[in-house]
């Protein structure tokens, strides 16, 4: 029978439970963290590939448990599948928020907001980040905890390191994973997203490594089944990237018929007083009040479409997703359960559907952007060189893609 070490102080315990002692956490991703990649990053013979794997592994003090789990890993075609056919974010954010942000997710969601209001007391009272932004996450990503995903996290992550498409995403997640197995934290046949996530707000095992906390107080990390658990690893890890306390992320606002549209965009982040200035005002008509604060103007449906003042906070949601769609949705979920009335979707001008945008992707190549993979959606490179060759042709420049656009280029 093989045997491995357990730290000082790490409880020994069933290969069936995901529990983790929080305060060796940091520790191991930093263990991980150092040890240089294999030679072979990606691609290759799999067999030969995982050698690879293996060696930074047990470099990194990963024993036997997590290096047997590693060497039953297999190709999942599955998961390739999925990863090439991320067609939701085709959705514009309107089709997209609609669906997600669904009655029962919203009822749903202000029970547990009641049911577990001293769990987010205290999480807000260490980690500075308001029960509504965890609950909206936990809501998107699983239902509260229901829809967990049932694939073999190993083998997706394994999967996803060894294709060339995008390696630099999933290979620094596997030593972390193999070290969790390892400890018997998660088992080897431990089950999540096709990505790679675990757990109730599908957290990275590099997240789960370095942020996870014990919330109910029984010295164990366990995010598939402990909602306390759950709500403190959530926090911290949103703390983690980059959460200023006390802070708006989005609020919803109405803009004028004209305005100097090129400064739009939420990377420009102007003070409130300017943006009144301009005409922008509350979504009932008053007045911006200037809160100190700078933030930049959200149109994610062009100049026509809904309209949100993005803070800093905002930027934290692109550190979870990088859809800004996506972003967009869980920033607005959490605004509607503190208590923000749905947005106004306005008239947007009409869009592209996937064809179209290929074609302007192939278009904006052709004319040297970087609008990475085209795929038809419009993501922050596609907007970006949007917004310059609407400067350039003297077009309101607000991101958006119309037929007008396409005629022109």
């Amino acid at each position: 029978m093989r045997t491995y070490l357990q730290p000082l102080g790490y409880p020994r315990r069933k290969q069936s439970k995901s529990r983790l002692r929080s305060g060796l956490l940091a520790a191991l991703l930093l263990g991980a963290a150092v040890v240089p990649a294999a030679a072979q990053e990606c691609g290759g013979d799999f067999e030969t590939w995982k050698q690879g794997v293996a060696a930074e592994a047990k470099a990194a003090g990963v024993g036997a448990v997590g290096l047997d789990a590693l060497e039953a890993a297999a190709i999942d075609d599955k998961v390739l599948a999925r990863d090439r056919a991320q067609g939701v974010f085709a959705q514009t954010f309107i089709q997209f928020s609609n669906r997600m942000i669904s009655a029962y997710r919203l009822k749903q969601g202000a029970a547990n907001l009641k049911k577990y209001a001293e769990i987010f007391a205290r999480a807000d009272q260490q980690f500075g980040v308001q029960a509504p932004i965890i609950t909206a996450f936990w809501g998107l990503e699983t239902d509260f905890g229901a829809v967990q995903g049932d694939f073999h996290t190993l083998s997706a992550l394994v999967t996803l390191s060894h294709d060339c498409r995008r390696p630099q995403l999933f290979r620094p997640q596997l030593v972390p994973l193999l070290t969790l197995i390892d400890r018997g934290v998660v088992p080897a046949d431990v089950t999540g997203a096709w990505a790679g996530e675990i757990g109730q707000t599908q957290i990275l095992p590099s997240d789960y490594l370095a942020r996870g906390v014990d919330g109910d107080g029984d010295g164990i990390v366990d995010l598939r089944r402990s909602v306390p658990d759950v709500i403190m690893t959530t926090a911290n890890k949103v703390l983690s990237r980059g959460w200023k306390r006390d802070q708006p992320w989005i609020e919803e606002v109405r803009v004028p018929e004209d305005m100097p549209w090129e400064q739009t965009g939420r990377t420009n982040k102007l003070p409130l007083s300017q943006w009144a200035a301009w005409g922008v005002t509350n979504p009932d008509g008053t007045p911006l009040i200037d809160n100190g604060l700078k933030a930049g103007l959200a149109l994610p449906m062009g100049r026509k479409g809904p309209a949100f003042l993005a803070y800093d906070n905002f930027d934290v949601y692109l550190e979870w997703n990088q859809s800004f769609t996506y972003a967009l949705t869980a920033a607005n979920f959490a605004s509607r359960l503190a208590g923000a009335k749905q947005f106004d979707p306005r008239n947007p001008e009409t869009g592209l559907n996937g064809d179209q945008m290929k074609e302007l992707q192939t278009k904006l190549e052709a004319r040297g952007y970087d609008v990475g993979t085209v795929d038809g959606i419009l993501g922050t490179n596609t907007r970006e060189a949007i917004r310059k060759e609407q400067m350039r042709l003297g077009m309101p420049v607000d991101g958006w893609p119309t037929p007008e656009l396409l005629g022109k280029l």
